[in-house]
């Protein structure tokens, strides 16, 4: 129908990957090695300061790693642990707005949020001002955000922390939708101390001590 998800298929590769922040002699991430070759909806499980957000920095570029090589052909959006740091404008037509990044008709850009508002499960959210969304709703509009503007990479940083459990299994329910969309191949990497959201990825690896391991089922995972 439209063009959210005509990217080429997204690709990220870490190898040998070490970082450490300044003024800090041990490594944050130490010889991190993973790749993520295919669309799908894959989880980093990791307790507080374990590096889960350092790891998403380094994906999306914003940090550079002190030693190993990072690969990434992909088009990545970024989610937010809160919505609120996130969305600028004051109703979700104009947030939406702000993050098209085409030339495009009038025809064309109402089409294509009428498009991404329905894939987030917020048909006819328009015109809804900001300030009268839950938080589960904002947080399925920074979704949509990244939809819009033709990413096919989300990273989610522990996007349910803030919210009430309903509003926690619509957010994971609409990621999990997206990447079974095989028509439209979405991937997204989403970090979490939640054991219980892994029963909702494709696969899952816990980041423990630097170290990230080996990519597994849910149903196999063993978290230590």
């Amino acid at each position: 129908m439209l063009d959210s998800f005509e990217n080429e298929m997204p690709h990220i590769h870490f190898e040998d990957v070490s970082f450490s922040y300044p003024g800090k002699k041990e490594n944050l991430i130490f010889k991190c090695n993973f790749s993520i070759k295919k669309p799908g909806f894959w989880m980093i499980l990791g307790k507080n300061g374990s590096g889960k957000s350092t790891l998403l920095k380094l994906i999306n570029g914003i940090i550079k790693p002190k030693n190993g090589i990072i690969n990434s052909k992909a088009d990545i959006g970024m989610v937010f642990q809160n919505p609120d740091h996130q969305i600028l404008m004051p109703n979700c037509r104009s947030e939406l707005l702000i993050n098209i990044n085409q030339n495009l008709s009038a025809y064309e850009i109402n089409k294509k949020i009428e498009y991404v508002l329905d894939q987030v499960g917020l048909t006819g959210f328009e015109k809804r001002p900001i300030h009268t969304l839950s938080g589960g709703q904002k947080q399925r509009l920074t979704i949509a955000c990244a939809l819009i503007s033709n990413r096919n990479f989300i990273l989610l940083d522990e996007p349910t922390a803030l919210l009430d459990q309903t509003s926690q299994l619509k957010v994971l329910n609409t990621i999990k939708n997206l990447t079974s969309n095989y028509k439209n191949p979405l991937s997204a990497l989403w970090i979490t101390h939640r054991y219980e959201e892994l029963t909702y990825a494709d696969s899952v690896a816990e980041l423990k001590n630097g170290f990230l391991s080996s990519w597994h089922e849910p149903s196999k995972f063993q978290y230590n």
